[in-house]
């Protein structure tokens, strides 16, 4: 069968194509960090303790939470790439396999996320924000399987360039989410205020609410009918968890590299003292919620890189692989911008306590340095991950962020003490290097496949 010729390139047609596609994933990763801004601003107006339990929670929650989502995330590339190729049916099986991945990785990690009280126990977090911060974690554990069930259907929807039901079903999670936390920390309805505990609690009704749509929709919308998704029953295939799990779990790792650095260095930000911990968290959710737009980005790039593959083009590919690297970025250095122009403002938006503004302020300049390069990171990450690269970019993953970012962190901040700013150079650092490693990488993979095997 002769390969299809691509498309006649043009940046601008291409960038708006991976806008298009990409529009509903940005809204879908703006609802799901508003989710985490609605906790953060919530819990900040119940009081400093709260937030830096939901702080210091948050960010044990998160670095399980990504490590499923990478695992599962094996099934974009995968589904892009049976879908350029035309082999629908194909996707199904794989579908019905990462549900039961995503069910046995909930299984063992709900049993970690219901003993997180040992962790911050033996790392030394403050001891009057550790009960809230264990019933936080505990809370938000049970949303786990259904999380990572919705995140299976998630990812073959977007592998079939399907990407509008993901932004529909995330305005819904957000929604739930925020009058869950109304209810639940607050005290209506004839509910106890349950404060921090509260806010896990909803986001876990939240993601119920988000699988049972996702699956409802799925088995009524006649697009997924070619898939033959749920046509059949399979037990466990061990041969196709196996290549689920080789290309899933090194891109669970590199996640799990990224978020972990982040998170660790939350967790040292909680030795220095609950003020500094809700400051952290103020500037950390505000970054993180502005990188959901290139998150967006790099889903588009990865679906478009991995359709062209399927339909043997693989100097488009690598064409459009560039085209997102350097989407990602631009859209980054506007986030730097705005991030420096109205930094007093955004932090206002969290607190009215002058201790934790002051310092929240200086930690968004230092964001505002990374931003540039975290765009380039993860568009690379993207354009790799549609050419099923993720081996390499693990182990490049790992050395920015924990050989060169966290000891920086660590050294700046604890042992020279020079305070929260400090240990934010680290991220700058490890986020720069990934930046540089990851780019160089797909320069080399795409002119590779290109040229194919000599």
């Amino acid at each position: 069968m002769s390969t299809p010729a691509p498309p006649r390139r043009s940046v601008r047609v291409e960038a708006l194509a991976l806008l298009r596609l990409a529009g509903p994933l940005i809204a879908n990763n703006l609802a799901l960090a508003g989710m985490n801004f609605a906790d953060a601003v919530m819990a900040g107006r119940l009081s400093a303790r709260d937030l830096a339990a939901v702080a210091v929670g948050s960010a044990i929650w998160i670095v399980v939470f990504l490590f499923g989502l990478g695992v599962l995330m094996a099934m974009s590339p995968t589904a892009a790439q049976c879908y350029g190729a035309g082999e629908s049916r194909r996707i199904g099986a794989y579908t019905r396999q990462a549900l039961w991945l995503g069910v046995g990785l909930a299984a063992v990690l709900l049993i970690a996320l219901l003993n997180a009280r040992h962790l911050l126990v033996l790392i030394g977090i403050d001891a009057s924000i550790v009960p809230l911060t264990s019933g936080y974690v505990s809370a938000i554990a049970w949303g786990l399987p259904a999380i990572y069930a919705y995140l299976a259907l998630r990812f073959t929807s977007e592998g079939i360039g399907w990407t509008r039901p993901i932004m529909y079903i995330a305005l819904l999670g957000f929604v739930s989410n925020v009058i869950g936390n109304y209810v639940l920390m607050y005290g209506k309805l004839g509910f106890p205020a349950m404060g921090a505990v509260g806010c896990g609690l909803a986001s876990a009704i939240a993601m119920w609410i988000m699988f049972a749509a996702m699956l409802v929709y799925v088995l009524r919308t006649p697009r997924y009918g070619p898939l033959e998704i749920f046509t059949r029953f399979d037990w466990p295939h061990p041969a196709t968890l196996r290549e689920l799990l080789a290309l899933g779990l090194p891109i669970g790792a590199s996640v799990v590299a990224e978020a972990g650095l982040f998170s660790t260095v939350a967790l040292l930000m909680g030795k220095l003292g609950a003020t500094i911990v809700a400051a952290h968290q103020i500037a950390i959710n505000y970054a993180a919620t502005m990188f959901m737009v290139p998150l967006g980005l790099h889903s588009a790039t990865t679906i478009r890189v991995g359709h062209a593959i399927g339909r043997g083009q693989l100097d488009y590919a690598r064409f459009l692989g560039y085209t997102g690297i350097g989407l990602c970025a631009c859209v980054m250095a506007a986030s730097a911008v705005f991030m420096l122009v109205f930094k007093d403002a955004i932090v206002g938006l969290y607190t009215s306590d002058e201790a934790v503004a002051n310092i929240a302020v200086s930690l968004l300049f230092v964001a505002a340095i990374f931003q540039i390069s975290d765009g380039l990171q993860v568009g690379a990450a993207g354009a790799l991950r549609g050419f099923k690269d993720t081996r390499v970019p693990m182990l490049l993953n790992f050395f920015s962020y924990w050989l060169v970012g966290f000891p920086l962190a660590w050294y700046l901040g604890l042992v020279a003490g020079l305070g929260p700013q400090a240990v934010w150079i680290g991220l700058v650092a490890g986020l720069s290097v990934a930046a540089i490693l990851l780019t160089w990488r797909f320069a080399l993979i795409s002119a590779c496949a290109k040229r194919g095997p000599s």
